[in-house]
């Protein structure tokens, strides 16, 4: 009964207070953990020996780290939802042996991944677009060899983060990321700068922070709240984890498919650069997919906002689910699309009047006119709707939480598979170059288009089961 207690303020007090108190450390603990590579391209922009080569591979090694965050977060978010179900309906015992197969799961995805991207390195990193000239490639597997290393210790400090926040330790999960990734902003200008590691230097900056916030997360689970793991939590069961990495599926196919989206977006930015008269030269070949990168993420650090405030309703949301109170989680439903929509907008400001102020950031004062020119482009075209993007993201994590799994992961692959690969393929064929940059608002348009249809149907099924 003492777990129950301890988190049936869930059912009682304000949404709005509630949101707060676990949307805000969410938030940042997931800005934190995008900053891990955007500060990255942020020293090597701004490193006249790295440049927008540098760039270029920093953007063809993000999605390999995308899909390690994909099982992380399915293992970390399913877990999350799982416990807060499970403690709702007041079975502890359920809660504590998810969170012990979690960290198993964890740790053994962690380690394949880290043998396998070793093993298939220079393939990998050809499939990503990394062959978009010698410079770049070379630049790529520097960065990735370092980054694969410390794979495992990303996994589990991301997949542990979800888990933390579900025994009730929101502040940790938040602390927990932002020391790993203030080592990494320390460390960054030290070994890029000072030593002149290069790639070497950004990877080894990153890999000590993501070791740092495994650190804690190990010496967490030494102090949980509600959770207890006993040696037995650690036994693999597996009615517990197929219920989990069901609830864990969407958060998994949301990433993995923008890693799919990405794959086909910097071969489209390869195939179609080649052929464009300023980009088709050896020396400019990098700035689209330089450039590309950044948009995406500026565009991370908005989702970042997003999935936090979403995704600090997970607890919420499963508790009352848990405990019937469905006007509660329609409450906060309405409340998380408000301000998702505020966020979209500030964002929808910043990059149609503010584009040339944030391309200075990653280094334009060291490139070329047509680095400037087609940056402010790609900012102003490919990110006009994220306001819808916003709302779109925001909708499927909720119904996740919900344990409406299989309209979640249906919502999330039309957006990121049918829409978000087949209008980066198809576009491109009537529009060059630019088509790439069009297909993330045609995408954005037709699912909110869907979302909305998904939307009033969720609020009159919450309604009902109330009356």
């Amino acid at each position: 009964m003492m777990e129950q207690t301890n988190q049936s303020f869930l059912a009682t007090e304000h949404v709005g207070g509630l949101m707060r108190k676990y949307a805000v450390p969410c938030i940042i603990s997931l800005l934190v953990g995008a900053l891990y590579n955007i500060v990255d391209q942020i020293f090597i922009a701004n490193a006249d020996y790295l440049g927008s080569y540098g760039n270029a591979a920093n953007t063809v090694v993000f999605p390999l780290t995308v899909i390690a965050l994909a099982i992380a977060v399915m293992i970390g978010d399913g877990c999350c939802a799982f416990v807060s179900l499970s403690l709702g309906r007041q079975k502890a015992e359920d809660a504590n042996h998810s969170v012990g197969n979690a960290i198993v799961l964890t740790l053994v995805s962690g380690i394949v991944l880290c043998i396998i991207y070793l093993v298939f390195q220079e393939p990998i990193i050809t499939m990503f677009g990394g062959m978009v000239n010698a410079e770049t490639f070379r630049h790529s597997k520097e960065y990735f060899f370092y980054i694969s290393l410390g794979i495992p210790f990303y996994m589990f400090g991301q997949s542990m983060n979800p888990v933390i926040r579900a025994d009730g330790s929101p502040k940790f999960a938040m602390v927990s990321t932002l020391a790993g990734a203030v080592t990494n902003m320390i460390l960054d200008p030290v070994f890029i700068f000072l030593f002149k590691w290069g790639m070497m230097g950004a990877a080894v900056a990153t890999v000590i922070g993501q070791i740092l916030t495994a650190i804690l997360a190990v010496w967490y689970f030494g102090h949980t709240k509600t959770v207890h793991l006993s040696k037995d939590a650690f036994r693999l069961r597996a009615d517990i984890i197929k219920h989990s990495l069901t609830l864990g599926i969407c958060s998994f196919l949301s990433q993995i498919s923008l890693v799919a989206a990405m794959a086909a977006i910097n071969n489209m930015l390869r195939q179609y650069g080649a052929i464009n008269p300023v980009f088709g030269q050896e020396q400019y070949a990098q700035i689209p997919m330089a450039v590309v990168g950044i948009v995406m993420k500026f565009f991370q650090i908005v989702i970042s906002i997003v999935v936090g405030m979403a995704a600090g309703c997970i607890p919420i949301v499963g508790f009352n689910m848990g405990a019937g109170l469905k006007l509660r989680v329609k409450k906060l439903f309405t409340l998380l699309l408000a301000c998702e929509a505020a966020v979209g907008a500030i964002a929808f400001l910043i990059v149609e009047f503010l584009p040339g102020q944030l391309i200075t950031v990653f280094g334009a004062a060291n490139e070329s006119v047509y680095y400037t020119d087609f940056a402010v482009k790609a900012f102003r075209i490919y990110l006009c709707t994220v306001i819808l993007a916003c709302i779109n993201k925001a909708t499927f994590i909720f119904l996740q939480a919900m344990g409406k799994a299989a309209a979640s992961t249906a919502l999330s692959m039309i957006r990121e598979i049918v829409f978000g690969v087949g209008f980066a393929i198809l576009l491109p064929g009537f529009f060059a170059l630019d088509g790439v940059l069009y297909s993330m608002p045609v995408s954005d348009i037709l699912t909110a288009v869907v979302s909305a249809v998904i939307i009033a149907v969720t609020c009159r099924e919450l309604t009902l089961s109330e009356i």
